[in-house]
C-alpha cells in the first residue's frame, strides 16, 4: 500500500481532512505490511488466548473498514454488504483465508472506504450506525484510534513470530 508518510512536510501544513486521511492510510499499511514476508503458518499462529493472530488482525481490519464505511454509509445490513455479524466473528479464520487474499481484500475495502468518502465533508453523518448518526471526522478518528492499537498488536505478535525481529520486509 502507498501512502504519503505522516512526517513529510507538506502534511504538517495539510487541511485538517488531509492530515486525517494521511495517517488512516498510514496506519492501514502498517498493519497490511505487518504480514509481509510472513508464511502461512506463520500468520495464523496464535500466540494469545483471545482469537487474535496475524492473519486474523487483517481480516477483522477489513470488517471494520466495511463497518464504518460500507454500513456507515449506505445503510446496509451486515448480511448484505457479506461481513459477520460481530467483531468476535471477524477474526476467524477459513482454509481458504491465505496472506494474499486477506491481504487482496483488505487493499480493496480501505480503496473503498476511500471512494465512499471523497464527496464527503467531515462534518458530514454518517446515518448507518447502531449508536445513530455519526460526523464523517469522528469515524475518522474512532478508526485511526483503532488502527493504531491494532498495529500494535501486529507489532507484538510479529516479533514473537520471528523470534524477536521486527522487520516486515
Amino acid at each position: 500500500m502507498v501512502f504519503q508518510p505522516s512526517t513529510e512536510p507538506a502534511v504538517f501544513h495539510a487541511t485538517l481532512r488531509e492530515q486525517f486521511e494521511t495517517f488512516l492510510d498510514e496506519h492501514r499499511s502498517a498493519l497490511h505490511d505487518s504480514l509481509n514476508g510472513l508464511t502461512e503458518e506463520q500468520a495464523r499462529r496464535s500466540l494469545v488466548r483471545s482469537k487474535t493472530t496475524l492473519l486474523g488482525l487483517v481480516k477483522h481490519a477489513t470488517f471494520v473498514e466495511k463497518v464504518w464505511f460500507d454500513e456507515g454509509i449506505t445503510c446496509r445490513s451486515r448480511a448484505e454488504i457479506g461481513i459477520p455479524g460481530s467483531p468476535d466473528e471477524s477474526f476467524d479464520l477459513h482454509d481458504d483465508d491465505t496472506v494474499a487474499s486477506v491481504q487482496h481484500a483488505y487493499r480493496q475495502a480501505c480503496a473503498a472506504s476511500r471512494r465512499a468518502t471523497a464527496e464527503l465533508t467531515l462534518d458530514d453523518l454518517l446515518p448507518g450506525n447502531r449508536r445513530g448518526p455519526l460526523p464523517l471526522r469522528w469515524v475518522y478518528l474512532h478508526t485511526l484510534r483503532e488502527l493504531a492499537q491494532h498495529c500494535g498488536h501486529a507489532d507484538i505478535l510479529r516479533e514473537q513470530v520471528l523470534g524477536g525481529t521486527t522487520s516486515r520486509g
